[in-house]
């Protein structure tokens, strides 16, 4: 399982992990276009992708904004959500057909008390959220819309195969006219 070739590069993982780790990863397949956690709702569940693109947006004044994307080996969760149990402010749709793992709140915590070497997981993961949270943060703020973008071509340039250009604006925090006139 992908899953635990990438912990594994975290941490040791014993025999009993393992099993414990397979005993509680749900595998899916979804279809494009999925929405896996709607806004104002509880998101229970942190999801693996093994393969696809997910992202994770929020509505402002009747539009999609871009807050986030994720892709093979990486964490998908609305992580206010699923830290503080309170309903969801984003929505998060698979972009692609995508093979999940998926692992509820109430497992990974059981896991987290089962298997206390499971605590530096979460906390790289948490941790790598963050670094991720900042650089966005920092884009935003202190880069022009064509450094932002020039960025992303250097960071992640398949993304502008796989995403919309709208998507891809409103994540740059441009139009959609001002990411046509960039690229151009």
């Amino acid at each position: 399982m992908l899953l635990l070739q990438h912990l594994s590069h975290i941490i040791s993982i014993s025999k009993a992990l393992e099993g414990e780790i397979n005993s509680i990863a749900k595998e899916l397949n979804v279809p494009k276009n999925t929405i896996l956690v709607n806004n104002k709702e509880r998101c229970r569940n942190l999801f693996f992708i093994q393969k696809g693109l997910v992202r994770g947006y929020y509505y402002d004044e009747g539009k999609e904004i871009t807050n986030w994307f994720a892709q093979q080996e990486e964490f998908a969760t609305s992580f206010y959500s699923f830290i503080t149990n309170e309903p969801s402010p984003e929505t998060i749709e698979a972009l692609e057909d995508c093979q999940l793992i998926q692992i509820s709140h109430s497992d990974l915590q059981n896991l987290y008390k089962k298997f206390p070497e499971t605590d530096r997981i979460g906390r790289i993961i948490t941790e790598n959220y963050y670094i991720k949270l900042e650089e966005r943060f920092l884009n935003i703020q202190f880069r022009s819309a064509k450094e932002r973008y020039q960025n992303l071509l250097s960071t992640n340039p398949a993304l502008l195969q796989r995403a919309s250009l709208g998507q891809i604006a409103t994540y740059l925090g441009i139009t959609q006219e001002t990411l046509s006139r960039i690229r151009s």
